[in-house]
């Protein structure tokens, strides 16, 4: 076969981040119009993936709670959406704590009724690590903002989901659930219970229509990282690149839309190849040089 004509994909640099061009709020027609006036909370939205899939929603029409523990980052997203020409309100709350999670959930429903689609984004990646370096303060504040945190707001959202016969949870996973970081016991503990925890939970909630899932991130740019830097992580990442936070959100729009009607249970990979392959990507930040020595133990 002659592929002396094949053209590559171009560099990360020189291609404009690889993304889709984006509909803007008032723009286009909507990609999934069954997300219009829909109730969705997107929980840490303030920056990063959880911003992002704010926007996105908000682009579909959907009525959107923007969370996040900083109340100013969650009015800074609420007054992005609302710039664009979308409804969004800023209910700021820690997922660990079930009082403000419960009362945020009631600010919603005041609002405009129940939430109808949870984006489960809030989580902690650090601080990293070493198993030796840690202490139970670490594991607990981890666990419980990235574990227990879906918890909460699922067992708050979940019955009037199941009184209004239909619902879907979107919770947020990593490849830590499957794989493994090194100085990320915590982190990648917490990741593999929110996908089991999925699973679980769909099979509980199913019968009573509400669909449960979860997205998988592989490595994403969330702290805008200098072009060297984009480009060694992405060197081992099949597609050629790393992510962009806008990557997660049509597979997030896809799972909270009717599209997906008879899709639950599911871990679906976002993370352009990183896990269908044999070699490593460039994720651990921490070699074993830098492992604590056992004379310090």
């Amino acid at each position: 076969m002659d592929l002396s004509g094949l053209i590559l994909a171009e560099p990360l640099e020189d291609c404009a981040l690889n993304q889709p061009t984006r509909t803007r709020i008032g723009g286009k027609m909507s990609q999934y119009p069954d997300l219009a006036n829909k109730v969705v909370l997107v929980t840490g939205a303030g920056h990063g993936i959880g911003q992002a899939l704010a926007d996105r929603f908000a682009e579909q029409g959907a009525l959107v709670a923007v969370n996040d523990i900083d109340p100013d980052a969650a009015l800074t997203t609420t007054a992005r959406i609302a710039e664009g020409g979308g409804s969004a309100i800023a209910v700021p709350f820690d997922v660990s704590d079930s009082q403000q999670v419960s009362d945020g959930f009631s600010r919603v429903e005041a609002n405009w009724g129940h939430v109808e689609v949870l984006m489960n984004n809030a989580g902690m990646v650090g601080p990293m690590l070493h198993f030796f370096e840690a202490d139970e303060t670490w594991w607990r504040r981890i666990l419980d903002v990235n574990l227990t945190g879906h918890f909460l707001c699922c067992h708050r959202a979940a019955p009037a989901m199941a009184r209004a016969g239909t619902g879907v949870i979107i919770n947020m996973s990593s490849g830590g659930a499957t794989r493994a970081h090194r100085s990320f016991t915590a982190y990648d503990a917490s990741k593999g219970g929110i996908e089991a925890f999925t699973r679980a939970l769909a099979l509980d909630l199913g019968p009573y229509g509400i669909r449960v899932n979860a997205l998988m991130p592989g490595s994403i740019d969330t702290s805008g990282l200098d072009v060297e830097e984009r480009s060694l992580r992405g060197e081992n990442v099949p597609m050629g690149r790393i992510g962009e936070p806008f990557d997660m959100t049509g597979p997030a729009l896809f799972l909270a839309s009717e599209e997906s009607n008879y899709v639950t249970g599911d871990i679906l990979k976002v993370d352009g190849g990183m896990l269908a392959q044999q070699r490593s990507a460039m994720v651990d930040i921490m070699p074993p040089s830098d492992f604590p020595e056992v004379g310090d133990l």
